[in-house]
């Protein structure tokens, strides 16, 4: 394990005393500005940690647990957050629940203040910005800790973690392959989750299918506070519509409202799958066909392999543990002929 600058040794290089720094670090108003900014500023540098804290890590367990979740609204993270509090419980461990707001800003927050709560490990959905800006410095301050790190659905090369998920890749493959055995032959990912590990490799699955069968790529962005209704209706009244996958059920109930409000049917006119199997789109009016991304099973999963980690159960190594998704076909998609 790595060894940490301690307080005495801040204030040594910093050329003041222990009791200046100390405040400095809790922000107290008997220092200067001047002064705690030279302070953090160094401290961050020695990515220090509170003595107290870092010196217990290594021999205390506290039976707790932290997850960081970029959102807490979103019906699949939802799923995995019941699947991790229940299976922690029944282990016999306490859950810490973080939400980074797709931050990265809140992201490092989140893990410096579980660091300092003296977790046993972490269990982390990255955020976007985290995925997007590459900036990961802060995923690898848990394992310098001797503190195991567990992330699910969206990953990140370059961190040392225990890796959950499904094949996002195959899934999206199969699930567009099914709109086109269906007799789509105009099918768009639409897309409502940019800037994550998880949509790119939708994409790719997208992609791959609709090239073998030699069809025309098309890509939407859907943002949800602006959804490109003018681009749908053109493409609607252009029959350059039948089949959509959708990226998550938030994109796919937007998308399925606007074509019903184009006076357009589902799944006679467009046929629609989605990513997530959750409660808003089972139902939905016509209920929807979804990719069953296990959520509930992903946290299950991640709990269990972090205590065989903790616990001493699993080799040195880390490694990936992929889940098999399902496709559930419900009133938006015709079967497969």
């Amino acid at each position: 394990m790595k060894q940490h600058i301690t307080l005495k040794e801040l204030a040594r290089e910093l050329d003041l005393s222990v009791s200046t720094v100390s405040k400095a670090l809790n922000d107290s108003s008997e220092i200067s500005s001047s002064t705690k900014k030279r302070v953090r500023e160094l401290a961050e540098i020695h990515e220090y940690f509170p003595n107290s804290f870092a010196q217990g890590l290594k021999f205390k367990k506290t039976k707790t647990l932290g997850v960081i979740v970029p959102a807490i609204l979103s019906n699949f993270f939802s799923m995995v957050l019941d699947g991790i509090e229940e299976k922690a419980s029944l282990l016999g461990y306490k859950v810490i629940i973080c939400i980074s707001k797709e931050s990265v800003h809140k992201e490092k927050q989140a893990i410096e203040m579980l660091i300092r709560s003296q977790v046993d490990g972490i269990l982390i959905s990255p955020s976007k910005e985290t995925q997007a800006t590459s900036e990961i410095k802060h995923l690898g301050f848990p394992k310098r800790f001797g503190i195991p790190l567990v992330m699910f659905d969206r990953l990140l090369d370059g961190i040392e973690a225990d890796k959950i998920s499904i094949n996002d890749t195959l899934e999206a493959e199969l699930a567009t392959l099914e709109l086109i055995n269906s007799g789509c032959t105009q099918v768009s990912y639409f897309s409502g989750i940019s800037n994550t590990s998880v949509n790119e490799n939708r994409i790719d699955g997208y992609t791959k299918a609709v090239t073998k069968n030699g069809l025309q790529q098309k890509i939407i962005e859907v943002d949800s506070d602006n959804f490109p209704l003018e681009q749908l209706k053109k493409m609607l009244h252009e029959k350059q519509l039948d089949g959509i996958l959708t990226s998550d059920e938030l994109t796919t109930i937007l998308t399925a409202r606007n074509i019903l409000n184009c006076n357009y049917r589902i799944p006679q006119d467009v046929s629609l799958i989605g990513f997530t199997n959750g409660k808003m789109g089972e139902t939905f009016l016509p209920s929807l066909s979804s990719i069953d991304q296990k959520a509930n099973q992903q946290g299950e999963v991640a709990v269990h392999t972090l205590i065989d980690r903790i616990e001493g159960r699993l080799p040195a190594k880390e490694f990936e543990i992929v889940l098999k998704a399902d496709i559930i076909h419900r009133e938006s998609t015709f079967i497969p002929i």
